[in-house]
């Protein structure tokens, strides 16, 4: 059985939620970056939409897994969508462990019906070899299970297929 883990950042609990669930369904390890940055409210959303704009990178905590990072077969990273890019956090991950990682995989979560597919190349730029699997989910929307499904369907089956697919 192949070592994969869930590495994500959430700032509301939508990616967060979505991510465990995904984790349980795979039954791998999942872990949540910590920057230290206070988020919340509005202050904490505008700081994060500037943050992600200007492409900042706040220093994340070491992560605690159970083995080290070029160990799993594939790392799942889960992130928000935030002005249009990927959270500051997880750029942070990737820029800092993008090339230990052998396979990726990304989940991205939004609050519109754009589907920010773009997303995911800017986070192929920080990592050795492109995804084997995507996609971009509206949580708590009609679809959104599916495409779920959908997804662990697919890095169930290895992640032959690229799937970037929206829910």
């Amino acid at each position: 059985m192949p070592y994969i883990l869930c590495v994500y950042y959430s700032r509301t609990g939508n990616t967060e939620k979505l991510m465990r669930e995904i984790a349980a369904g795979l039954k791998c390890e999942a872990v949540k970056l910590d920057d230290g940055v206070n988020r919340a409210g509005l202050t904490g959303w505008m700081r994060s939409g500037m943050q992600a704009m200007a492409r900042r990178l706040p220093p994340v905590k070491p992560l605690k897994t159970a083995f080290p990072l070029g160990v799993y077969d594939l790392v799942i990273i889960g992130t928000p969508v935030w002005a249009g890019r990927c959270s500051a956090p997880v750029r942070s991950f990737l820029m800092q462990y993008g090339e230990e990682l052998r396979r990726t995989a990304y989940v991205i979560t939004r609050s519109s019906d754009i589907r920010y597919e773009e997303v995911f190349d800017q986070m192929d730029l920080y990592v050795r070899s492109p995804r084997v699997s995507a996609v971009t989910i509206r949580p708590n929307t009609v679809g959104a299970a599916f495409w779920q499904d959908e997804f662990l369907t697919s890095v169930r089956d290895g992640g032959k297929e690229k799937s970037d697919h929206d829910g």
